[in-house]
């Protein structure tokens, strides 16, 4: 038989800590706001009694719950994992939980997880890029809560976005390899059909190139990121140009496939061709040679947006705002 159990109450908490209900109840929505004596004394009840804070009681009564929902396309990108990270580690300590979905780029599951994390009465939503669905956005602009787009800067956010210009990237990759030389380039990527802000630093990269009178090549690989696509992405760039020697990368596990290949069919890295990457992931470092790539601030990108909700959600309030994280060129051995 299932063994019962009494529900434990915020009452018993108040109880057992010797403070009063409603200093429990501001200890659960902002630790910070109580004196750290109450706050170890809740703590400890808290620990004792087994409770569980209902989130949707007091989201009925302030009519939205403690939650922020947040919606990525990948987590095969490690970056966004230090985004929600970063993010996660602020909003717990002032009380928030965070509902994590995954889109694996597809724009119904986007929806579906807009409409599940709404359902909840969220304190604000977060997504990733300026790109939604018509359906999507709706909800959202119709959304009784602040809307916050990351990892993008760009025209017609929603609400509020933090993040980069992926089209400056694209050009500043461009402007590195142009600077070290480099006079036949391509922009080598995967799923761009789907990865907007990919698209968006492929054409910057293009758009730069032409300044200087060069033309770059743009090859998509319809399949995830992988070393077998940067495998194929790199045979049907010197199919169109032997003599390629710059290329970008859509991101770093590209950009290291390229390097796998290179070295497999004799292609001195970076004497015969320079390979520059995105997202400046550990190993990035590490491999051989070194990869140069383009560092975003993934973590800044999830502190500032905590940041963000908490001025507005707390009452201090933000007009319609955007915040640049920026980027950086890391110069490693590969260009």
């Amino acid at each position: 038989m299932r063994r019962t159990r009494r529900n434990v109450k915020m009452s018993d908490v108040a109880l057992a800590a010797n403070v009063s209900p409603s200093t429990v109840s501001l200890y659960l929505r902002r630790p910070h706001s109580v004196s750290q004596k109450a706050g170890t004394a809740i703590a400890g009840a808290i620990d004792r009694l087994g409770y569980v804070p209902n989130l949707m009681a007091g989201g009925l009564a302030a009519a939205r719950s403690r939650v922020v929902g947040v919606v990525v396309p990948s987590m095969r990108n490690a970056f966004f994992a230090d985004t929600v990270s970063a993010m996660q580690s602020i909003l717990s300590g002032h009380g928030f939980q965070v509902m994590f979905g995954n889109t694996d780029y597809d724009a119904d599951a986007e929806l579906q997880l807009v409409r599940a994390n709404l359902s909840w009465s969220p304190s604000a939503m977060v997504l990733t890029g300026l790109h939604h669905s018509p359906q999507t956005r709706d909800l959202l602009r119709n959304a009784d809560c602040p809307v916050v787009e990351m990892w993008e800067l760009g025209e017609d956010p929603i609400d509020h976005a933090v993040g980069f210009s992926h089209h400056e990237a694209g050009r500043a990759a461009a402007r590195h390899l142009l600077r070290k030389g480099r006079q036949k380039l391509a922009f080598l990527g995967a799923r761009m059909q789907e990865d907007r802000r990919a698209m968006k630093r492929a054409e910057g990269f293009a758009a730069e190139a032409a300044t200087q009178g060069v033309t770059a090549e743009i090859i998509n690989h319809i399949k995830p990121a992988s070393t077998e696509a940067a495998a194929a992405l790199l045979s049907s760039a010197l199919s169109k140009d032997p003599g390629l020697d710059g290329v970008a990368a859509s991101n770093d596990t590209l950009a290291l496939g390229l390097l796998f290949e290179c070295s497999r069919r004799g292609i001195a890295v970076p004497n015969d061709l320079s390979v520059i990457g995105f997202g400046d992931l550990e190993f990035a470092a590490f491999s051989n040679p070194s990869l140069t790539t383009i560092r975003p601030f993934g973590d800044v990108i999830g502190q500032e947006i905590a940041q963000l909700i908490l001025d507005i959600v707390e009452g201090e309030g933000r007009s319609r705002t955007a915040i640049n994280t920026g980027f950086v060129i890391v110069e490693r051995g590969s260009a």
